[in-house]
């Protein structure tokens, strides 16, 4: 078994966690993504706590996680996210799993699938190129000052490049569509997690 052992080293391969889990190895699988993703398919055994919600308790589920973490999301943006959140309150043994849920699936990975939705991040870019082409197209036929959406968009893009955030991604989450499954919340997220184990951080990357 093949197990990351600098504080450095995060990305986490799907066979190799195919490999911890077949093991028994002593880790929580965190999906960060919505209840809707989560719904439409997701690692079997993971615990779904949005990034949002993630964020706004950070140090109260840092608290409970006292074994190896591995987050999820779609593609690893969003559980880098977390992890660096999760640095900051303590937490070092967390791991990113590479390629998210669908790549963990692509691997043969376990997985539970319900009904099928557009993951967000798909929704973000649908959204960002209509908008790009609505500037443009409107900019030829309408009136040139329609271009600046285009521009505005760009500018966006750029900024959530450059800061790790989804000004975007967290309005297209708020979407009636996306929100057809409850999300979760403190307590039902949160305080449903294990409780900690007594197993440092620094335990379980020597481990």
């Amino acid at each position: 078994m093949t197990s990351p052992s600098t504080a450095a080293v995060t990305a986490l391969a799907p066979e190799t966690l195919q490999s911890w889990i077949t093991e028994h190895q002593d880790l929580v699988l965190i999906d960060v993504r919505s209840a809707a993703e989560f719904e439409s398919m997701h690692i079997r055994g993971s615990y779904n706590v949005p990034l949002q919600l993630l964020s706004e308790h950070t140090d109260e589920l840092a608290a409970r996680l006292g074994s190896r973490v591995v987050l999820v999301c779609q593609s690893g943006v969003r559980a880098e996210q977390a992890r660096q959140r999760l640095a900051k309150a303590g937490i070092e043994a967390a791991y990113v799993l590479t390629g998210g849920a669908p790549g963990y699936a692509a691997a043969g990975g376990d997985v539970v699938k319900g009904k099928n939705r557009w993951d967000l991040e798909r929704q973000v870019r649908l959204a960002a190129g209509s908008l790009v082409m609505l500037g443009l197209t409107g900019g030829k036929f309408v009136s040139p000052k329609i271009r600046t959406l285009a521009g505005i968009i760009g500018t966006g893009l750029t900024f959530s490049a450059a800061t790790n955030t989804c000004a975007m991604g967290k309005v297209i989450s708020a979407m009636p569509w996306n929100k057809t499954v409850k999300e979760p919340t403190r307590e039902s997220a949160i305080l449903a997690l294990p409780v900690n184990t007594g197993l440092s951080a620094k335990d379980a990357q020597a481990s």
